[in-house]
């Protein structure tokens, strides 16, 4: 990879970060509380789109060189957070709600997980769709 290729792809990864962040803090204005119903939504949300952003990509002969970074590695990163959901557990947990903090773990990660197939379920739906209809 040529330093140009390099800055352009990081300027890509930056600018995407930069946007799914402000989406990701204005979903937690929107849902102020109870905690984790925000990072919860926009968790499952973020891996939904990643999956169809995924599924997208692979069926095109040569997309975008830079719509992954931006989008995927960008956008949905900065839009979903690791980092918070293992915080609303840990307290969820340390507020003495072990079931409901487990519970919290597990389902966020299931439901995280399931998103991911549909995203690609839904697009595979839709562009078989597309061809039958043509």
């Amino acid at each position: 990879m040529t330093d140009t290729h390099r800055w352009d792809v990081l300027a890509a990864v930056a600018a995407g970060g930069a946007l799914g962040s402000l989406a990701r803090y204005g979903l937690g204005t929107l849902l102020p509380s109870p905690a984790g119903v925000a990072t919860l939504i926009g968790n499952v949300a973020g891996c939904l789109a990643l999956g169809a952003l995924m599924a997208v990509l692979t069926r095109r002969p040569d997309p975008p060189r830079l719509l992954r970074p931006f989008l995927g590695v960008g956008v949905l990163g900065g839009f979903t957070t690791f980092s918070t959901y293992v915080l609303d557990a840990l307290s969820t947990v340390s507020d003495g709600r072990l079931v409901a903090g487990f519970a919290y773990a597990a389902g966020s990660v299931l439901a995280s997980l399931l998103a991911v197939v549909a995203g690609i379920a839904a697009v595979r739906f839709a562009a078989g769709r597309r061809q039958g209809a043509a």
